[in-house]
């Protein structure tokens, strides 16, 4: 039987998500560094947002955005590492796992802002729902995350390049379009709209976060 277009591999919400965060994550450099703090902060909430979306994706979206199809246990990334068994239709077994890490290094980084303060401009709007203790804490965890994230990032960038060019397997084609040649799914996307109810509904718990968090008390003369 012939297939008039391939089966997917990578569903839309997968492949917005990935690229609204190589938008998000240098906007929020960007504007923390030009002190444009009204949009780092929004840049933040987009990123929290964003994260979260693509976490709960990982147990209801498509096939191989599930974390089932592309968390591998030990011995499978060992086979993988000594040249044995196969990679899969998606992430290989270290890509997977990459993943994750990614993702918990965009949470901490989004969650912990949410307390931060530079003391002088900006303030987290959960900063005065907390106390010192804690707001000192997500301060480190911000900046060691950034770090960190940094790294992970050059480090992803690195792995695609090698894929892409040395090993020609065309994963900036396949999240663009969803799929290339010899990139494709073994199972049909599942409705996309069901991320966008869910990025929705995190969105407007955030808002209603945000908007009764505590303020700070005015000072009177």
């Amino acid at each position: 039987m012939n297939r008039s277009e391939p089966t997917v591999l990578w569903d839309l919400p997968t492949r917005l998500f990935h690229w609204a965060i190589v938008i998000c994550v240098p906007l929020a450099w960007w504007s923390i560094e030009n002190e444009q703090y009204d949009l780092h902060a929004w840049a933040g909430y987009t990123v929290l947002v964003l994260v979260l979306t693509r976490i709960i994706w990982g147990f209801i979206g498509s096939r191989h955005s599930r974390f089932a199809d592309f968390l591998a246990g030990p011995s499978t990334i060992r086979n993988y590492l000594q040249g044995r068994g196969s990679a899969g239709a998606g992430h290989n077994p270290l890509g997977g796992w990459s993943v994750m890490v990614l993702l918990l290094l965009l949470f901490a980084q989004s969650f912990s802002g949410l307390f931060n303060n530079d003391e002088v401009l900006f303030s987290g709007p959960f900063n005065f729902w907390a106390d010192t203790g804690w707001r000192d804490a997500m301060g480190v965890v911000h900046e060691l995350a950034f770090d960190v994230l940094l790294a992970f990032i050059a480090l992803h960038i690195a792995a695609v390049c090698y894929y892409q060019w040395h090993r020609k397997l065309p994963l900036v084609q396949a999240m663009w379009r969803g799929w290339a040649p010899g990139r494709e799914g073994l199972a049909a996307a599942v409705p996309w709209w069901r991320a966008l109810v869910v990025a929705v509904v995190l969105a407007v718990v955030l808002w209603w976060c945000v908007e009764n968090a505590p303020r700070p008390a005015l000072l009177t003369w």
